[in-house]
């Protein structure tokens, strides 16, 4: 960069210092040159300016007059050119400029200042083209890291080589995806993700003590922000070099960010296609087959089927199964078992070779539990467990069941794992039926009331909700509803008209719930919202 001491440096230029007790402030950076004979420029001089002057104001001000206004207007230092009127320089200008912290230069006569500007663009013109050659060959090694499949730890290597600054890139699911420098905690991580996430996202974000940390987006292919490059250093103490490094290694994380996010979808999706081919039954084990073995996982041999969902603290925001995805997969890999992993909405699905007995797959979904658990410090993770599949055209009965368990562990607050021996409801009779005979079955019962509810513009549908929720108390459905009781007796009187069925005798009542609960826990239900 252009400074006084590269200035001084030019033996052509004839300059010498004459504050040396100044000499630190001889390397700050050179916005430009300024050329004046003002006896107050202050106005004109701008911050990080050399004043360049041959005295010409001395007759009309004080030299103290004029040091003080090029001070005051943010000068970098003063050179005062040596003429035939002014061959040495006036006694007390050195003073000045040490008391007011301004380098001093002296320009020996003969010497124009245009000797002095030309140096000063060919040494800007070096350092531009030294400052474009580093760009291209930083863009080139961060192009080859890319192609060659290094990902954003290559990207963070190559910045190593130019700065010695921690680095971190997280994305906004709160992933880290590559560090260098640095050993980030799972909350640094969680509070990088957060930051993120704010409208709009700050400058700085200060990381459980370790200061503030300057923050660099990256976006997406929809100009959306989907994660960070954190260098764990106040922005303000960036060198401009480190400042442009990072800002060109933004654009190339942006690029593997939207790959990493093409291949995520590409991989959800496969998943996603194979748990419905499980759901669909034997008749397509042998598509199942193939692609358990594109994982890994040995479709001839015992599987073991987990089904696992985060469960967030009350007044925390809710967590998907993605967020505990690379929780889960860390895990297995630990254990080195090949795992299929599918994410829906409610739950994720996990299934990997197991030669073991059932007792000993319970003992490692509770170590499966905890530790995703402490991966995942702001969630509790519930597993539910189907039986042991004898191989992969068996996988559809352990794999409802263990969902449904999963769900049922969900609502309670006691165990975090379970299996179907363990917890067994109604949801798990309908989980094991067939998705056409369970919607026939609820269009057989309730087809009628929504008919006639459409029709009539009534809530008959809405009223046996309510009171089968309710236990089928009479008052507290009423209350519940906001009518009179007769009212409510009244409906449920129109209900057993059109239905048949009595909430009055218990096969009636259980034929209407069954009805009202096959729409949310059936195997149909499972498959749609594994794939949404």
């Amino acid at each position: 960069m252009l400074t006084i001491a590269r200035l001084v440096a030019d033996p052509a230029l004839g300059l010498r210092v004459m504050t040396p007790q100044l000499t630190e402030r001889l390397a700050a950076e050179i916005r430009w040159l300024h050329t004046t004979e003002l006896p107050d420029p202050s106005r004109y001089v701008r911050p990080g300016e050399l004043v360049l002057t041959n005295g010409l104001w001395l007759p009309h001000v004080s030299s103290e007059r004029f040091v003080d206004a090029v001070a005051r207007a943010g000068a970098i230092g003063l050179v005062f050119g040596l003429t035939a009127q002014t061959p040495v320089l006036p006694e007390e200008l050195a003073a000045l400029c040490i008391s007011h912290g301004l380098p001093l230069v002296e320009l020996c006569i003969g010497v124009p200042f245009a000797a002095l500007t030309r140096a000063a663009a060919r040494i800007q013109n070096e350092v531009l083209q030294a400052e474009l050659t580093a760009t291209i060959r930083r863009g080139d090694a961060l192009a080859t890291a890319l192609s060659r499949g290094s990902g954003a730890a290559g990207v963070l290597e190559i910045l190593r080589g130019e700065t010695e600054l921690p680095l971190l890139v997280v994305d906004r699911k709160g992933r880290c995806l590559a560090s260098i420098g640095c050993e980030p905690t799972g909350e640094q991580v969680r509070l990088a993700a957060a930051a993120l996430n704010r409208t709009p996202p700050p400058i700085e974000v200060d990381l459980l003590g370790s200061g503030p940390s300057a923050l660099y987006l990256i976006e997406g292919v929809m100009g959306e922000i989907d994660a960070g490059l954190y260098c764990l250093a106040p922005a303000t103490e960036l060198a401009a070099a480190d400042r442009e490094a990072l800002d060109q290694a933004t654009r190339f994380l942006s690029l593997e960010v939207t790959k990493q996010q093409a291949v995520h979808a590409i991989e959800a999706r496969f998943a996603a296609e194979l748990l419905e081919m499980i759901l669909s039954g034997p008749r397509r084990s042998g598509e199942v087959s193939q692609r358990l073995r594109a994982y890994g996982v040995p479709s001839d041999q015992p599987l073991g089927v987990f089904a696992l969902a985060p469960v967030s603290p009350s007044g925390s925001p809710d967590l998907s199964p993605d967020d505990i995805a690379d929780a889960v997969g860390a895990f297995f890999a630990t254990h080195g078992i090949p795992v299929f992993t599918a994410a829906g909405s409610r739950d994720m699905v996990a299934v990997c070779p197991w030669e073991h007995t059932s007792e000993e797959l319970t003992r490692f979904a509770r170590e499966l539990s905890a530790e995703v658990g402490r991966r995942v410090p702001a969630a509790r993770i519930v597993i539910g467990l189907g039986e042991i599949a004898t191989a992969a055209g068996a996988l559809r009965e352990p794999l409802v069941r263990a969902r449904e368990v999963c769900q049922v562990l969900r609502g309670q607050d006691g165990r975090d794992t379970a299996s179907f021996a363990d917890i067994a409801t109604f949801r798990m009779l309908l989980g094991l039926l067939d998705e056409q005979v369970l919607h026939r079955f609820t269009d057989q019962v309730l087809g009628i009331i929504r008919e006639h509810d459409a029709r009539a513009h009534t809530e008959l549908e809405h009223t046996l909700r309510t009171f089968l929720r309710h236990d089928g108390q009479w008052g507290v459905t009423a209350a519940a509803l906001h009518v009179h009781v007769n009212t409510l007796r009244n409906r449920m009187a129109r209900i057993t008209e059109l239905t048949g069925r009595n909430v009055n005798r218990l096969e009636d009542t259980v034929d209407l719930f069954l009805a009202l609960a096959a729409e949310t826990v059936g195997p149909g239900t499972a498959s749609r919202v594994a794939v949404r």
